[in-house]
């Protein structure tokens, strides 16, 4: 038998036998009315990204205003000693972390999606349904 065959063979064989990768939803209501929560979700998911997950940030009501092209510039009072929502978007996105925001909430304050910050997808109230069912966990702020 061909030892090359062989060791390509196994090496398929392994592959498709992996785990799927594990998922993780953090769902984040809190904006600027309370940043310390948006950072925490922030956080939370970068760090089940890292821990290689599928992570999806979904925002809803206040956090759908961070989420604007210019809101965190505008409207953070950096904390000392903490991680500015900046860092935090900035380390969650560099991470691959997906972010939705809510298109009722995005409606409901006539924001559209060319409002949102680069990277950042509108999605309707059924994906964090679907999401929070098919993942490992979730966190909500």
């Amino acid at each position: 038998m061909d030892e090359t065959k062989t060791e390509s063979t196994a090496s398929s064989a392994d592959l498709s036998k992996a785990p799927p990768k594990s998922s993780f939803v953090v769902m984040c209501a809190s904006g600027f009315d309370n940043p310390a929560r948006m950072r925490s979700a922030l956080m939370f998911a970068s760090l089940a990204a890292a821990a290689e997950m599928d992570t999806v940030l979904f925002c809803v009501q206040g956090a759908v205003d961070v989420m604007m092209k210019g809101a965190i510039e505008k409207n953070e009072t950096p904390e000392p000693g903490a991680p500015t929502l900046l860092e935090r978007l900035e380390e969650a996105m560099a991470l691959g972390v997906s972010i939705q925001c809510c298109t009722q909430t995005m409606n409901n304050r006539g924001i559209k999606t060319e409002d949102l910050i680069e990277g950042v997808e509108p999605a309707g109230a059924m994906s964090l349904i679907d999401l929070s069912s098919r993942s490992e966990g979730t966190i909500c702020f």
